[in-house]
């Protein structure tokens, strides 16, 4: 790992890293914020993943979430979204003339078609191969939540109910919820996994709930003002899929708010502190309502 750069905050460090990565097989950023409780014990962690277009640093800059943080005694892992700067074929990643396929759209899946599967490969960094660096670097004390955004909530949902083992809590913020049937899950999984579907259902949150074992707490924030609401995030369905499946889920939706980080700005605390509770208590319940919230 190479530190790029660090800023004292809230008693703290923000540090941005680089390093060579096994799973996409090239350089690869992240940033984590160490709080001040990391000078004298181990800590939990919570992983962040944003949404398309992002960098780790947009949470980095935007969340207002250090503060919060260091109060509670909270790691925070922020990874790129994507893999960049490859070389397919003496050519350059294919982006699409769009921003919902290519550099900053890794989706979280590992790429099984050509040219993305030489790289994308954004499943398996995180739930592998980031941890271990961050087991190996950082003073954690293996107990692990997973949140994000958007795409990054996609990936929070699927990567967190399928390694149930792996994580105390899931989280997340205007979740892509039911990505085999809306327009960003069908582009990016035809590309990164081909056209048998089947292999789509593995990353599909929604699905997944449907029979998930065991309970896993997990808190949504979703806006009622959000521009893709209707077409691409499909709250209801993982409503339905929590209510068919018995799995707790509190899914809060919330009058005005849209997509932007100025919703996660107003409710990062709160996400944090449900993960802070978890961690403590170790507990797996979870309330299984749907609420208003102002």
């Amino acid at each position: 790992m190479e530190l790029l750069d660090q800023h004292k905050c809230h008693g703290g460090w923000v540090k941005r890293f680089e390093h060579a990565s096994v799973s996409t097989g090239c350089i690869m950023r992240f940033s984590v914020f160490v709080p001040p409780q990391a000078e004298i014990e181990d800590l939990p962690v919570v992983y962040w993943l944003s949404g398309l277009t992002c960098t780790d640093e947009n949470f980095v800059q935007k969340a207002g979430a250090f503060k919060a943080a260091a109060e509670l005694g909270l790691m925070l892992v922020m990874p790129d979204t994507s893999p960049r700067g490859m070389d397919f074929d003496g050519k350059d990643v294919p982006n699409d003339e769009a921003y919902d396929l290519g550099q900053g759209a890794g989706f979280y899946v590992n790429a099984t078609q050509a040219p993305w599967k030489a790289h994308f490969h954004m499943y398996d960094y995180v739930v592998s191969e980031l941890p271990e660096l961050i087991d190996n670097h950082f003073p954690v004390n293996g107990q692990q939540a997973i949140s994000g955004h958007s795409m990054g909530g996609h990936g929070a949902l699927v990567i967190g109910l399928r390694n149930a083992e792996k994580y105390s809590s899931i989280s997340a913020f205007s979740p892509i919820c039911h990505p085999t049937n809306c327009p960003w899950g069908e582009k990016a999984f035809a590309a990164y996994l081909g056209d048998d579907k089947a292999q789509w259902q593995q990353y599909d949150a929604s699905l997944l709930l449907l029979e998930a074992d065991g309970e896993m707490p997990i808190l949504v924030n979703q806006g009622t003002d959000d521009q893709f609401l209707e077409e691409q995030l499909g709250s209801q369905a993982l409503i339905d899929a929590a209510e068919k499946s018995g799995q707790p889920l509190s899914l809060n939706f919330c009058q005005g708010y849209d997509h932007s980080y100025f919703f996660i700005s107003s409710f990062i605390e709160s996400h944090l502190k449900f993960h802070h509770t978890h961690f403590i208590t170790e507990s797996q319940s979870g309330s299984g309502d749907t609420t208003e919230e102002e």
